[in-house]
């Protein structure tokens, strides 16, 4: 049927009617492109035949059709009917007629690139590529021929380039001679086919080519055009293979340098593509370029402000607006030269320091001597094109700063953040008079400098909001400007107002909030959603506080409302503007609603009514929340029945966002409102939030926790409350208590819940008490319980001791040390649960009132259990730091005396300086010297656990007593025992916490003594250096920031494989490999990965990747997984440095995603390969999405295996989408 329905089709395309034609080549194109279509042999000579036919029709829309036939046909028939066409196709770009050419050319790239499958494209280059050749270099070819074939050839090298290493160098011979054609459009096109050759080519042939053509640049005489092509050809092989032309940078860069210095005046275009060149390479060789970065850096300086027909006589600085207006117009029409282009030459020295600034963090301090005060001042520049790339590289500068310096507040006299700050008053200076031009596109680029200062330095603008105001008014009020100039202002006006002291603005309020509020009537709706969010700023400033001394707010409390209420009850608008409608009402309403009485009646209903709305509830439930937690305590008897059944209502949605936006709110409403609810509504809440407690989702369950605590502390609630609790939510709290995931916030809101229960009236503590207990009692389904739900347990029990009062807790005290008097040997969790009680209510009052308390416990050390000796160790410290001048000496009298308790003695001492560290408490001078004496007598001690132990008390004693440890540490780093040395660095580790602290002056002089350790001949002590290293940059970045430069080449040189620390262990039968450098390589590291967080300014990556992370992608399974974090990190942190070297890193991520563990492996040694594969995997994916990995030639081959491999695929795209 299929057959016999072409037969009439082919005849109908060959009709005289030109209508007729074009609707059977129509007709043609929807039959091939059906799935089923399979032509026979005898077809398909006639389709390839008649197809080709129809290309030379003189009616131009058939033979267009005719070309899109060609596509799927390529596909349906075989492949000597292909080559067949190509072959014909080539004669006719040959030697056919002039108008069938372009049809031709077109054909021939539609072949090229629908070609089915690499072995038919293979036949179809071998065809193509000769006649291609002949083409561009054959005697007596047209201009026309030779650009219709390059244009081709460039299509066939960028898609089969390596399909084609036969023919490279006879290609490359074609094509280097036509640089120098007559013709710039063949030279053009050459460009861009010699760029497309390039990225396949092999090292030598890219030499060949390179040389070349700088051999070309270096002639004297060569004409300017050709020059020209020559350095566009040099930018063009670099965007290409990117870090692969890093070894010609030598013999390109000083001549591209020189060309732009010495060229003609009028020579424009040459010096453009000069600084597009530099700018490729700063991009893309990071490494090769460094050495050149200066005298860049002054070049695009010098050629930021070129401009030679143009003098800067009339921008003076005047700040007198009307003035300055007049004087813009006749600047306008002073001076317009058509045929001046070096505009193009400031725009590409812009770009070129754009680069410079994106690619080398090191060099921001410089940066900013030399380039900021310049491109301040090159904000006056006249061609808004090239103001709009100098905005932009401005803005790369404090975009740098922010991303160099995150979370840093060092504001020494050196640092970028200073010197950014002391720019800000050039900057804001310029820009107003930016505020103030005519043109849209500049305004909204200065909108984006100052939006762009303000998220790096958030107060930066307290001095100049007077002179930014009119700006702000100019741009929302002026009837030209456009919806996208009216964000960017608000966009700004937000961020200003959120970053700043309220107080700052208070002068200017009246001139801000006219022209905010009539944004909010705006028809666009991003206008008015951005504009109602800065409503909602505008509230917190206009009130900061009820107090609202010397503001007076009154005068913008009805303005602002009514204007958000318009927004507010308009039902066809928006989703976004209904969303901040809501949320700026709820603000409006917590801030104002003292002076809003007679409105609330109104505006109230209407948030509930959003509740009712699906799309807007979440934010209508948030909005009453903030209305709930406001200090006027708000009138809201109108709606508060209505609002707390939806809310209730909410708690069985299946929506986590809602159901945690409605516990909160809930919680607000019930501290703030609680006499006008009913218990009878409580009862239904309580019910409702039974179901949600649960360890699969500890937030909400310690929402819903925290909550019950509120209901219960409510003290008009009825008995009925406290009744509901026990019933439903104490059974769901007990199941919670034995979780092993229990921890945080959830944790302590359980303990608060056992105390609120004990509080309300009607719940007896021997009950309470008597079912936590019973938790901890192994059941025979589940087993035992773990030891962290012990733990949780022991908690709520002090908790709930403490609650019931000194009576109950003595006698609990003494019930606990009844079952540690009881027969030691039978049942190990109820010891086990008593001791950790015991410790816990110790820790939190004195119980020196119970006698020989310290004894009883101390017998538990005798136990045959392990964690039962834990466990006594940890009462016994904690009991100690209830009344530390009573236990502290008794402990470090049994260290002294009981040799075989030691460890266990250490550990109890270790839990009273730990607790007393976190509490900032002393100790008295006596004990403290006799625990320093203590605990160095036990720094060599042979066992690793008591070592550790020891290093810690070290560690938390330097933070309650840093005068006298830090020293008495120091002089023990060159101590003759490994051992000590080890210790004293892990001590100095335990004592960088993340809180700040007396701790911190006087270590930071004394930290290089301790880290440079990292170069000690012993390797226990070289890697307790790096874990110190590690810490002070996750903790404490700035105490180390002036030691990386030395530290880095020693932390560098521990990631190596160390040939020496490699033993041979013989187990009779078979021989076993130990490598006792893996965990200090693995260390190292993961060290430098937590310092490319804290310290990038100071890692320089180029010179980390090749050769240390290259090397660690191939090393052990625990090296490896690191290495694929930091590689991951760089791509995202360090485009450019990763990119120059990236074909170097492929062979080892392609040896570890194909290993295949050997047949009989364990299921742990597959489950670890797969861990590899996948981590292998996400840093590919990391890697694939740098713009310009494309270039790398090897990378391309490794996309396209993981593609063929189906499990590989699979795991690649779930990785790529988390």
């Amino acid at each position: 049927m299929a057959n016999l329905n072409m037969t009439s089709i082919l005849e109908k395309m060959t009709g005289k009617d030109k209508d007729y034609r074009y609707m059977a080549t129509s007709d043609l194109l929807s039959e091939l492109n059906k799935e089923g279509f399979i032509p026979d042999a005898d077809l398909e000579i006639k389709l390839s035949n008649i197809v080709l036919q129809q290309l030379d029709d003189a009616a131009g829309d058939v033979s267009g059709l005719a070309v899109k036939c060609l596509a799927p046909l390529v596909k349906k028939v075989r492949e000597p009917h292909v080559l067949e066409m190509t072959k014909k196709l080539c004669d006719k770009l040959l030697n056919g007629k002039d108008q069938h050419r372009d049809i031709a050319s077109i054909a021939l790239k539609t072949i090229v690139s629908e070609v089915p499958n690499s072995s038919v494209a293979q036949s179809v280059l071998v065809s193509i590529s000769p006649q291609l050749k002949k083409g561009i270099t054959g005697p007596g070819m047209s201009t026309e021929i030779k650009c219709e074939c390059l244009d081709i050839l460039c299509d066939v090298l960028h898609k089969y380039g390596n399909l084609m290493a036969s023919d490279h160098e006879l290609l490359l011979g074609a094509l280097l001679p036509q640089l120098s054609s007559n013709q710039a459009s063949v030279r053009k096109k050459t460009v861009s086919c010699i760029a497309s050759l390039a990225s396949s080519l092999s090292d030598d042939l890219l030499a060949k080519a390179t040389v070349e053509v700088v051999q070309l640049l270096k002639n004297k005489g060569t004409k300017p055009e050709m020059t020209r092509t020559n350095i566009q050809m040099i930018g063009a092989l670099s965007r290409s293979v990117g870090y692969r032309f890093g070894p010609h940078l030598g013999d390109t860069v000083p001549v591209l340098i020189n060309y732009c210095m010495s060229a003609s005046e009028n020579d424009e275009e040459l010096r453009e593509y000069s600084f597009q060149a530099l700018e490729s390479f700063l991009l893309r060789c990071p490494r090769d370029i460094s050495s050149y970065c200066d005298n860049i850096l002054h070049l695009s300086l010098e050629y930021l402000s070129y401009d030679p027909n143009f003098t800067d006589n009339m921008e003076e600085d005047t700040d007198d607006e009307s003035h300055e207006e007049e004087e813009d117009d006749e600047s306008a029409n002073e001076y317009t030269d058509d045929e001046d282009i070096s505009w193009k030459v400031r725009r590409a020295a812009a770009k070129c320091l754009a680069a410079l600034i994106v690619s080398r963090p090191e060099m921001l301090s410089k940066l900013y001597e030399e380039a900021c005060p310049k491109l301040i001042d090159r904000f006056k520049e006249r061609e808004e094109n090239v103001k709009m790339d100098v905005f932009n590289t401005f803005i790369e500068l404090p975009r740098q700063t922010g991303n160099v310096t995150k979370g840093q507040i060092d504001i020494n006299e050196l640092s970028p953040r200073w010197l950014l700050k002391q720019e800000v008053s050039k900057v804001v200076k310029s820009i107003n008079r930016q505020l103030r031009e005519k043109s849209i596109k500049t305004k909204v680029g200065a909108f984006s400098v100052l939006k762009e200062l303000v998220i790096v330095l958030p107060d930066c603008l307290a001095d100049h909001i007077g002179s930014l105001i009119p700006g702000i008014e100019k741009a929302l009020c002026d009837k030209s400007a456009t919806s996208n100039l009216k964000i960017e202002a608000l966009i700004f006006t937000r961020l200003v107002l959120a970053s700043h002291s309220p107080s700052v603005f208070h002068p200017y309020i009246k001139a801000l909030s006219s022209p905010v509020l009539s944004a909010v009537g705006e028809r666009y709706y991003k206008v008015t959603a951005e504009a109602l969010r800065v409503c909602g700023e505008l509230v917190r400033v206009v009130r900061p506080n009820l107090e609202g001394y010397g503001f007076d707010f009154k005068p913008y409390v009805h303005p602002i409302y009514n204007a958000i209420m318009t927004r507010l009850t308009n039902q066809d608008q928006d989703q976004e503007v209904k969303e901040t409608a809501i949320t700026c009402m709820g603000l409006v309403v917590s801030t104002f609603g003292d002076n809003l009485r007679a409105e609330l009646p109104s505006c109230l209903p209407v948030l509930v009514d959003r509740m009712g709305n699906e799309i807007t509830r979440l934010t209508a439930v948030k909005a009453f929340s903030v209305i709930a937690a406001s200090p006027l305590q708000i009138d809201l008897s109108c709606v508060l029945e209505h609002v707390i059944a939806e809310l209730t209502a909410f708690l069985r949605k299946a929506n986590r966002a809602l159901r945690q936006a409605t516990l909160g709110t809930l919680n607000s409403l019930i501290v703030a409102y609680g006499n006008k609810i009913g218990s009878a509504a409580y009862e239904v809440i309580i019910v409702e939030l039974s179901t949600l407690i649960s360890d699969s989702d500890l937030h909400m369950t310690a929402l819903t926790l925290e909550l019950c605590c509120t209901l219960m502390a409510d003290r008009r609630s009825s008995p009925n409350v406290g009744l509901t609790v026990r019933n439903k939510v104490l059974p769901q709290a007990l199941t919670l208590v034995k979780s092993s995931l229990l921890q945080g916030q959830a944790l302590s809101a359980l303990q608060n819940f056992f105390a609120a229960l004990v509080y309300s009236a009607n719940t007896s503590f021997d009950a309470l008490l008597e079912s936590l207990l019973s938790t901890a009692k192994p059941s025979p389904q589940s087993g035992g319980v773990a030891k962290q739900a012990l733990f949780s347990i022991a908690q709520c029990v002090a908790i709930l001791c403490l609650a019931a009062g000194d009576q109950k807790c003595s006698s609990t005290v003494n019930m606990l040390t009844d079952i540690l008097k009881a027969d030691s040997s039978t049942n190990s969790a109820k010891q086990h649960l008593a001791l950790l009680c015991l410790g816990e209510i110790g820790r939190r009052r004195d119980l020196s009132s119970h006698a020989h308390i310290e004894n009883i416990v101390i017998e538990s050390f005798q136990s045959p259990f392990e964690e039962i000796k834990s466990a006594a160790s940890y009462a016994l410290g904690n009991i100690a730091v209830g009344n530390l001048s009573k236990y502290l000496p008794f402990i470090l009298d049994q260290i002294d005396n009981q040799q075989k308790k030691q460890y266990l003695l250490l550990h109890s001492l270790k839990e009273v300086i730990v607790r007393q560290s976190v509490d900032k408490a002393e100790f008295q001078d006596s004990s403290l010297e006799k625990i320093l004496n203590l605990l160095f007598n036990h720094c060599e001690s042979e066992e690793e656990g008591v070592r550790n132990v020891v290093a810690e008390c070290l560690g938390k004693l330097a933070l309650i007593e840093p005068a006298k440890l830090v020293p008495a540490l120091k002089e023990r780093t060159t101590n003759q025992a490994a051992f000590t040395r080890a210790m004293v660095v892990i001590a100095v580790k335990y004592s960088i916490v993340e809180r700040p602290g007396k701790i911190d002056e006087i270590i930071f002089p004394e930290i290089s003594s301790f880290l440079m350790l990292i170069k000690d001949h012993d390797r226990h002590v070289r890697r307790a250096a790096v874990l110190a290293l590690s810490t002070a940059a996750h903790n404490k970045p700035n105490l180390i920031k002036g030691l990386l430069p030395e530290l880095l080449p020693l932390l560098y040189d521990q990631t190596i494989i160390k040939q020496e620390l490699i033993r041979t262990v013989d187990l009779g039968p078979f021989k076993h490999t130990v490598d006792d450098g893996l965990e200090l390589r693995k260390a190292a590291f993961e060290c430098v990965d937590t310092l490319l967080d804290s310290c990038l300014d100071q890692v320089y990556p180029s010179s980390f990747i090749i050769p240390y992370l290259k090397s660690g992608l191939d090393d052990h399974y625990d090296v490896k997984m690191p290495c694929h974090l930091i590689l991951s990190k760089l791509a995202d942190k360090c485009p450019s440095a990763v990119l120059a070297v990236l074909d170097s890193l492929v062979d080892p991520l392609q040896k570890t995603i194909n290993f295949r563990p050997k047949q009989d492996a364990v299921k742990q040694e597959v489950d670890r390969n797969e861990d590899m594969i996948r981590s292998a995997l996400r840093a590919i994916a990391s890697l694939n999405r740098i713009s310009g990995a494309d270039c790398s030639f090897k990378f391309k081959n490794l996309m396209s295996e993981i593609a063929k491999s189906h499990s590989l695929w699979e795991k690649y795209c779930s990785i790529r989408n988390e």
